[in-house]
């Protein structure tokens, strides 16, 4: 399992990062990125703690991949803050989509595609033009196990499909309970609108497995 959102005390989650870690680590997973949220006024603290969770990699039998989640900043300032977090050393840079359970701002969507982030997370609202923009952009779209998030996971898979984008599974996980083993990461794919067999190739071919020096994922 390979996990690129998820959250800690640091914003809203319930474990400190090696807390997290551990839980992850007992479960399965590969990879996990610690993408705590953030604008314009946490960015530097929250990029300068997940380094440091960075260092207590060598521990664990996982990789562990420092991140940000951007949220609910106003779609015209988040290209600036995009660029911010990368050079202050987030190797993944998230941004919190418009979902239909949240008053994201309009617009959110295809400021972050356009601004070149790694993962757009549950885009709820998304259009097919963003979706193209997002295969053009190389911008990944999030297929979310989270409860309110995830139900327009349907619509996503499907835009996405037709667009030819690239898609992925993660949790947004907040507490212990949602973190997830790859086998039921495949079902919420199936659940979405894949077929098994494309569920299990998204989840063994990760499209950010090689940029972020990833191994392949076991299922």
């Amino acid at each position: 399992m390979i996990d690129l959102h998820t959250h800690t005390v640091f914003s809203d989650g319930e474990l400190i990062p090696a807390e997290l870690l551990r839980r992850a680590e007992v479960i399965g997973y590969t990879a996990i990125a610690i993408t705590d949220h953030v604008d314009f006024t946490n960015v530097e603290h929250i990029v300068g703690s997940m380094l440091k969770v960075k260092e207590m990699e060598d521990a664990y039998s996982l990789k562990v991949i420092p991140g940000v989640e951007i949220t609910h900043v106003p779609p015209g300032k988040i290209e600036r803050l995009v660029l911010l977090s990368r050079a202050l050393g987030a190797e993944i840079v998230v941004v919190h989509g418009e979902t239909p359970v949240e008053p994201v701002a309009p617009g959110t969507n295809r400021a972050a595609i356009e601004a070149g982030v790694d993962l757009l997370a549950h885009p709820g609202f998304l259009t097919l033009e963003e979706a193209e923009l997002a295969r053009e952009n190389d911008v990944v779209l999030e297929i979310t196990s989270r409860l309110g998030h995830n139900i327009t996971n349907g619509h996503v898979v499907r835009v996405a499909k037709k667009a030819g984008a690239k898609m992925a599974v993660n949790t947004d996980t907040h507490d212990p309970e949602d973190l997830i083993t790859s086998k039921r990461a495949v079902e919420i794919a199936i659940g979405a609108g894949l077929t098994r067999d494309e569920a299990v190739e998204l989840l063994r071919d990760h499209p950010l497995a090689s940029q972020l020096g990833l191994e392949r994922s076991g299922i």
